[in-house]
């Protein structure tokens, strides 16, 4: 009877509200390692580049594939919103999803260990992040106060404890972190570690800390480890146009990042960093990724003026309406700094318009993917 018992596995946080979106073009052997973690939730994967190509997935997991002939078939001219040939495809699994919560991890990502040797559950520690609340009016010194074995430290106003809606929460890599291409030529070989410094024992880069980025303050969001309030925040996880026919990659991630801080500032919600981590496998090669990084080097320093300047007006009572106010100003500001911001502006309403068409109780029928397995 005993070992009946254990073989019941219990049943995960939050199992019929969250989604898993992958972006990849290659087989899914990764997710064998996450299997314990990850096999009773859904996942939408979306297939970049030839959609001829097959992609295998190992057997057991609830899964949507969707691949470019997917994309086009169901968003038709709005495709064009939807990078291809780079990871920014992964937001088009946003807009698909039906449920409350998306988590999106990299296909070179496996599960990390704590400086203790136990595998870190990334899923989990998200979830508990976005189902308590943030800090981003007020910061508090022992970081996350809702945390196990934390709490508000002397001089915190007991009139902010409430906190705040949190909205997104930005995971961590151990082993390669998410290095730009000009620091990857300078730092070949540094890897962020999990040992502990002996006879100390202290942690070297493993910081087991959850904190809430402030109000005001931009951050650069890495898409490999992230989770986040669809229904709250889902329309700004717009990725940008990245990758083939465009002059910039490796800023999907980021723009969406500045997009969403500065909507979640207006909105008062709050963006948490930190805690989980994830085992990042491999680092991509520097100089394929100075090719694509080149240009964002030198606009995101008019970019991120441009962001850290912008106040949405208080009519902008929706994040749709936030977004379409940044799209404007993207193209009256940045348009002027290149003709690549005019295009990227227009996708940026192409984006909300697909989300709200697709997001109807009459987009629901279209949505069909290549792929199921249930």
């Amino acid at each position: 009877m005993a070992q009946l018992y254990s073989s019941v596995k219990p049943t995960p946080m939050l199992k019929d509200e969250l989604d898993i979106v992958i972006p990849t073009i290659r087989n899914l052997d990764f997710l064998e390692m996450w299997r314990p973690f990850f096999e009773q939730y859904h996942l939408i994967i979306v297939q970049d580049g030839d959609p001829s190509k097959v992609i295998n997935i190992p057997v057991g997991f609830d899964y949507e594939l969707y691949n470019r002939n997917d994309i086009n078939r169901i968003l038709g001219p709005k495709a064009s919103c939807i990078s291809f040939k780079d990871s920014a495809c992964r937001c088009f699994g946003y807009m698909v999803s039906k449920k409350k919560y998306i988590y999106t991890i990299d296909d070179d990502c496996f599960v990390a260990k704590d400086p203790t040797g136990k595998e870190i559950n990334a899923l989990e520690q998200h979830i508990k992040n976005l189902l308590s609340p943030s800090t981003p009016h007020f910061f508090n010194t022992l970081y996350d106060p809702y945390r196990d074995g934390a709490d508000f430290v002397r001089g915190y106003p007991f009139s902010m404890r409430e906190g705040a809606i949190t909205a997104v929460s930005h995971g961590l890599w151990l082993n390669i972190p998410d290095y730009d291409a000009p620091t990857q030529l300078v730092k070949p070989l540094e890897k962020n570690s999990r040992k502990f410094d002996l006879p100390l024992r202290l942690p070297i880069l493993y910081v087991d800390a959850v904190m809430t980025i402030p109000k005001g303050t931009l951050f650069p969001m890495c898409g490999m480890n992230l989770a986040f309030d669809r229904e709250l925040i889902g329309p700004a996880m717009y990725f940008g146009l990245m990758g083939d026919g465009q002059p910039i990659g490796r800023y999907d991630d980021m723009w969406a990042g500045w997009c969403v801080k500065v909507i979640c500032d207006h909105m008062g919600w709050g963006v948490k960093t930190g805690l989980p981590y994830i085992w990042h496998s491999k680092a991509s090669n520097p100089f394929v990724n100075l090719k694509k990084e080149y240009n964002g080097i030198f606009w995101q320093e008019e970019a991120i003026p441009f962001f850290q300047s912008v106040t949405l007006p208080k009519e902008c009572t929706s994040v749709q309406q936030c977004y379409l106010e940044l799209a404007k100003l993207v193209r009256e500001k940045l348009g002027k700094v290149d003709p690549y911001f005019i295009t990227l502006a227009t996708g940026m309403v192409t984006w909300i318009e697909a989300w709200e068409e697709l997001n109807s109780a009459e987009g629901t029928e279209a949505e069909a993917p290549n792929g199921k397995n249930e």
